[in-house]
């Protein structure tokens, strides 16, 4: 049955490749995305799937029963975008002026759809139940997944899978990892009140500029000195902003940046020591600061047993060439909230090809992919629902015929 969904599949491929570019060129930013769950609402409906909308704010879900028992799995991609402005030189090219999708996430939205399509012509034949989450706001903290979950988008299910298109691997290739992929992304904000004055005469201010060039160093050698070099952490100063004049010293400073980390007790302790380290310095110095730390996606864990199960799937469709078992990377994804509440993986489908000029890195302004990885996800989110259902159905028919 298999073959024969994926070559429906690959019938589809023209009209999702329509979807895709059209919600290219109708990009919608995190937390403002109005139009695209209304056209996913509106296919899913077209489906006869139970479908349900504003889930957790702005997110789309379509449950699809099937016409026997047996367990849920859930498959899940997001649809928003970002602000930038589209460079590309193509026909799809965004129409909306500083916003584009430049990740990959309508990409992931169209394949998704291309699935749901098809299994939900062989939904008699399913052996239990596939939800299909389409997500908001992935781009920006707090994100859609975490309040998707509190909202109910996991009740009923036993397991959940995901797939993100990649700029850094070439078309056709899968990465895959078992245990931690994706970082827990936080971020923090450091105001500094000094006293200003002119440059001239430094000793009668309070500089908020040197004092923020000295912590900014500081804040380095927690990495390096308080951190067992044994884990991975990352501090990133992105922003310092202070002053407009040469020969003004300015009243106050700002600086921002990121924290990455995988590990729980680091985070705990890099927060902790930020907190410390500024205080200290500010007050070394005579001024005063005020320190904000906010805390962004946990880490992204893939379970073992469902990223064996899915490179087991990958090699199998792909051949043992073309799946790659990639490093943990520093990137955030709030796909992290799902793999908390129940088991699942979630892998990177190479889609990088000099030929149609997708060479740009996500979050380019002329980010672009093969659009043919939008197969790859469905064969694999497709083989991934009959090798669990029929798993677990063969558990259960056995356990049957022992008992009888």
């Amino acid at each position: 049955m298999q073959e024969q969904l994926f070559d429906k599949l690959e019938k589809l491929y023209s009209e999702m490749v329509d979807i895709r570019r059209d919600l290219h060129m109708n990009p919608e930013l995190s937390f403002q995305e109005v139009n695209t769950p209304k056209k996913v609402a509106a296919f899913l409906t077209n489906l006869g799937l139970e479908v349900k909308t504003g889930v957790g704010g702005r997110g789309v879900t379509g449950l699809l029963r099937g016409g026997k028992p047996g367990k849920t799995v859930a498959l899940r991609a997001d649809f928003d975008a970002l602000p930038i402005q589209d460079e590309k030189d193509v026909e799809y090219k965004s129409k909306v002026p500083g916003v584009m999708h430049a990740c990959g996430h309508d990409l992931h939205t169209a394949a998704l759809l291309g699935v749901a399509k098809v299994l939900s012509e062989v939904r008699d034949e399913l052996e239990g139940n596939i939800v299909f989450i389409h997500q908001f706001a992935e781009e920006v903290i707090p994100g859609g997944a975490k309040s998707m979950v509190e909202d109910g988008c996991l009740e009923g299910v036993d397991v959940i899978f995901g797939a993100h298109v990649s700029s850094m691997h070439p078309y056709g290739i899968i990465g895959i990892k078992e245990g931690y992929i994706c970082a827990c992304g936080d971020t923090f904000e450091i105001e500094i009140q000094g006293r200003g004055g002119h440059g001239a005469t430094p000793h009668l201010t309070v500089d908020p500029v040197v004092t923020g060039s000295q912590l900014v160093m500081n804040l380095q050698q927690i990495v390096s000195r308080r951190v067992d070099p044994i884990k991975t952490a990352v501090i990133t100063v992105g922003a310092f902003n202070s002053g407009s004049g040469l020969n003004v010293i300015p009243d106050k400073a700002r600086i921002i940046g990121t924290v990455r980390t995988f590990d729980e007790e680091v985070r705990d302790l890099i927060e902790e020591q930020m907190g410390q380290v500024v205080e200290s310095t500010c007050k070394g110095a005579s001024a005063v600061s005020n320190f904000t730390y906010t805390r962004g996606y946990p880490a992204v864990w893939n379970h073992p047993e469902e990223t064996k199960r899915m490179e087991k799937l990958a090699t199998s469709l792909f051949g043992e060439d073309k799946v790659q078992h990639i490093e943990a990377m520093m990137g955030m994804e709030d796909f992290a909230y799902y793999v908390k509440e129940v088991p699942g993986t979630f892998l990177w489908v190479g889609a990088a090809n000099p030929e149609i000029n997708a060479i740009y890195p996500h979050h380019h302004p002329k980010f672009d992919v093969d659009e043919r990885s939008m197969i790859l996800i469905g064969k694999l989110f497709i083989s991934a629902v009959f090798d669990y259902l029929s798993e677990h159905s063969r558990a259960k028919s056995g356990f049957i015929m022992q008992e009888s």
